[in-house]
């Protein structure tokens, strides 16, 4: 899922060489020491990119498919092209290494601007969307174990989302703590669900004719926005660039480890979604997990996966709550109009008014989700198309990047070059096509504040 988690970011706040670059605004050289060998890097890959989009998405992609082997293959396509995104990544990482990642390729391939339209999108339509998704997650799967009610499920999203700004702005010492042990209870959630699938095969009868659903309206392209929305958050590795050690096979290994692990785990969730509640059950579920692990081991397994999501959502949202305040940050420190944002509160570490603007912009999108009554769809559709925008183009970077700089030293060059870069930029604009044609007005909002973006980047460059 976009932005679910950034583990490193433990390491890199409590690094004093990093703080004081911060705070002098000197961000975009590269740490000087490569302290993560190739297992740590995965471990730290899967927890940047494994969250609670997989508990959620998994029913938006099964109502957009028609049969179960159409489910498996959407899954398995998904791991296939972020694998191909990765090694797209692995060349711009270990040619340009930066923690800017994203930003730092498109800001060098396309200039200022495009950057600026980058971090506005990430502080108004990625970061924010993914903040309130990961809270309709957070209140659907609460609701459906303690049927809270409809005032109920409303106000959790809400709650949360102040509760963990309030912590954040205490320091980043409480932020950092709350990530320890991420990568674990995620991993453990997802193998205790397919527990529960094998537990199911193996005591009940179902039969699988009835695992099959006629969707008029559903589309594969739709489907697709929902699975790799569930495996996005692989192209923030390219932040560790700078520090794993052997940049050349170090990238590669861990790119390509994490994302063999998460497909592996994903495709055995959704087996285990589609033989506990057959398609149907999966397509209408709002908290498919909890209803799967009821069905296995009754009310206990029900909450104690609603635990597990619960504590995986919250630290995925206090982990987008602290980088998206840092990439707001960022921005505001280097455009001298936006100055405000860039205030930065030494006691504390932590830039105060950049969280209080993208907490406020999250809470504004839980209203809209709300009024709209599937919030979790709704942000859904709001960030990806501005998602898959970004990726199209960092696709056409690597190749931007070899004309402009073709004397750079590239310790990794993606293979099949430029077919591997032309088929991930053509397949992540098939998405964005997707999400544009056949999702709601929530996804014209998310590209109008990218065109807002645009204008405000050209203003205050002429400023």
């Amino acid at each position: 899922m976009p932005f679910q988690s950034a583990t490193t970011l433990d390491t890199l706040i409590n690094d004093r060489q990093y703080n004081i670059m911060l705070q002098t605004g000197h961000t975009s050289h590269a740490p000087q020491h490569r302290n993560l060998n190739v297992y740590q890097a995965i471990a730290v890959s899967v927890g940047m990119v494994m969250g609670s989009g997989i508990f959620r998405a998994a029913s938006s992609v099964a109502a957009n498919v028609s049969t179960s082997a159409e489910l498996f293959l959407v899954w398995s396509v998904g791991g296939l092209l972020s694998f191909i995104g990765a090694l797209c990544y692995a060349e711009l990482a270990t040619a340009f290494p930066n923690t800017g990642g994203d930003y730092y390729f498109l800001r060098k391939s396309f200039g200022p601007v495009v950057g600026f339209m980058f971090a506005w999108s990430r502080f108004t339509v990625i970061y924010a969307g993914s903040l309130a998704a990961l809270a309709f997650t957070f209140g659907d799967y609460l609701n459906q174990a303690f049927h809270l009610g409809q005032v109920g499920s409303a106000a959790l999203p809400f709650l949360i989302i102040l509760a963990l700004t309030g912590v954040n702005l205490r320091g980043i010492k409480s932020s950092a703590g709350t990530q320890v042990g991420l990568t674990a209870i995620d991993i453990g959630g997802l193998l205790s669900v397919g527990l529960a699938g094998i537990w199911l095969a193996l005591h009940t009868n179902i039969s699988t004719s009835t695992h099959e659903l006629d969707v008029s309206n559903g589309h594969i392209g739709v489907a697709m926005v929902g699975v790799l929305f569930a495996f996005g958050g692989w192209s923030d590795v390219a932040t560790l660039s700078a520090e794993v050690r052997d940049g050349k096979r170090g990238m590669v290994k861990t790119m390509l480890g994490a994302l063999a692990i998460i497909t592996v785990l994903y495709v055995g969730v959704n087996w285990a979604y589609w033989r506990g509640l057959g398609l149907s059950g999966l397509a209408h579920s709002t908290a498919p997990a909890a209803d799967v692990m009821r069905l296995a081991f009754g009310k206990s397994g029900e909450f104690i996966i609603v635990a597990v999501i619960a504590i995986s959502t919250t630290a995925a949202m206090n982990a987008t709550i602290i980088v998206g305040g840092r990439t707001t940050y960022a921005a505001g420190r280097d455009w001298p109009a936006l100055r405000r944002l860039a205030d930065w509160d030494e006691a504390r570490g932590t830039p105060k008014a950049a969280i209080w603007a993208q907490s406020s912009m999250a809470l504004l999108l839980i209203c809209f989700g709300l009024i709209k009554h599937n919030g979790f769809e709704q942000m859904l559709d709001y960030l990806s198309p501005v998602f898959w925008f970004f990726l199209t183009l960092s696709g056409l970077a690597v190749i931007v990047l070899r004309y402009k700089f073709p004397d750079q030293a590239r310790p990794y060059k993606v293979p099949l070059y430029p077919l591997m870069p032309l088929l991930f930029s053509a397949s992540s604009a098939y998405v964005l096509y997707s999400s544009v044609i056949y999702l709601q007005a929530a996804a014209l909002a998310g590209l109008a504040m990218l065109a807002l973006g645009a204008v405000l980047a050209y203003v205050l460059k002429r400023g």
